[in-house]
C-alpha cells in the first residue's frame, strides 16, 4: 500500500490534522467564556506563565522567539510582555483571531500566524527567518503526528546557538482515565499511531477552573460538546529526546514533575500553590510533567 505524502507528512495525518483544527475552532469560544478581562489582565502586568518555563528560558530581553501551537496567543503575549520578539503559531483559525485581537487589545505587540505546525516549520526552513528561541508547551506533543519531521524542522528555523523548550505534560499521565484507571485504549509506546475519540477537544478550562482563568475565572459556557472528533498521537518521553538529538540538536537540561501545572484533568487532583496539580494523596507520586532544553551548535 502506498502512503501519500505532503512534504514530510501523509495525507491522511494531514486529514486527521484539519479534523483536530476544526475541533480547536469549536471549543475555543468555550475556553476563552470562562476568562475575565484577558486584555485587561495582561495590559496591567498580568501573566499567564508558570515559574518552570520562566525559569527554563530565562531572560528573553529582544530574543526572537516562535511559540509552536500557541493556542489563543495568551503565553505568546505574555511571553513579549517579558521583552520577546514574539510571533505564534496554531493550526486554529478560531485561536489566531483571538490572539491577534488580544494583542491589540492588551498593547503587546506579537506576530500570529494561523497554519500547520508542519507546513510552517516547513516554509520557514525554506526562507531566511530564524529565530533565537523555540518553545512548545503544555499539550502540543500530543497533537504531532510525525515527531522526526517536527524535530527536524525545529532545527533548522532554529539560529546557530539557539534553544528548543519544551514544558509537557508527561505521555506516562496519558495512560489514565478520568478515575485514575488504566485507560486500555492508550499504549505508552504508541508508535505514532492516532488514539481517536468521537467528541474533539473539551472544556478543561471549566473543569480546572482559577488556575487556567488567572485573569478570573466565570461560569461561561456550561456543557460544552464538541461536534467534531480528534486524533492524539502518543509519544514516548524517550522518542521526544532522540528525535531532537537526531535533528542535530544538543540536550541541554531534563526534568520530570510530579505535578502538572493548571490543568485538572484527572478526578480528586490537589490544587497547590501557584496552580500546581497532583494526583490524590491516595495514588504514589506519580510523573505528570515533563521539561526539556535543546541547543543548536554554533
Amino acid at each position: 500500500m502506498v502512503t501519500l505524502r505532503q512534504g514530510n507528512v501523509s495525507m491522511q495525518n494531514k486529514h486527521l490534522h484539519e479534523e483536530n483544527r476544526r475541533s480547536w475552532n469549536a471549543v475555543l469560544d468555550a475556553h476563552n467564556s470562562h476568562k475575565h478581562d484577558q486584555a485587561a489582565f495582561l495590559r496591567d502586568g498580568g501573566s499567564t506563565l508558570f515559574p518552570e518555563e520562566i525559569g527554563l528560558l530565562g531572560d528573553i530581553t529582544a530574543r526572537t522567539l516562535v511559540h509552536l501551537q500557541c493556542n489563543a496567543g495568551q503565553d505568546s503575549l505574555s511571553l513579549a510582555a517579558r521583552g520577546a520578539l514574539v510571533t505564534g503559531v496554531d493550526i486554529s483559525d478560531t485561536a489566531i483571531d483571538f490572539a491577534r485581537q488580544l494583542s491589540v487589545d492588551s498593547g503587546i505587540p506579537a506576530a500570529f500566524h494561523r497554519a500547520d505546525v508542519y507546513d510552517w516549520l516547513a516554509a520557514t526552513a525554506a526562507g531566511q527567518e530564524r529565530f533565537d528561541i523555540v518553545f512548545s508547551s503544555y499539550g502540543a506533543v500530543v497533537w504531532l503526528s510525525d515527531i522526526g519531521t517536527w524535530a527536524r524542522g525545529i532545527a533548522q528555523v532554529l539560529t546557530p546557538g539557539g534553544r528548543f523548550v519544551l514544558v509537557e505534560f508527561h505521555p506516562f499521565a496519558s495512560m489514565f482515565d478520568w478515575d485514575w484507571h488504566l485507560d486500555q485504549s492508550y499504549s505508552y509506546f504508541g508508535a505514532g499511531r492516532p488514539n481517536s475519540f468521537e467528541h474533539g477537544i473539551g472544556d478543561y478550562v471549566a473543569m480546572s477552573g482559577s488556575a487556567l482563568a488567572p485573569s478570573g475565572f466565570l461560569e461561561g459556557v456550561q456543557d460544552f460538546s464538541n461536534p467534531h472528533p480528534g486524533h492524539e498521537f502518543q509519544w514516548p518521553v524517550s522518542e521526544v529526546m532522540q528525535a531532537l538529538i537526531d535533528a542535530g540538536l544538543r540536550l541541554r537540561s531534563f526534568s520530570e514533575y510530579p505535578y502538572s501545572n493548571g490543568g485538572k484533568l484527572w478526578r480528586d487532583m490537589r490544587e497547590e500553590p501557584g496552580g500546581r496539580m497532583f494526583p490524590p494523596e491516595s495514588l504514589p507520586s506519580l510523573p505528570l510533567m515533563y521539561s526539556l532544553v535543546a541547543e543548536k551548535a554554533v
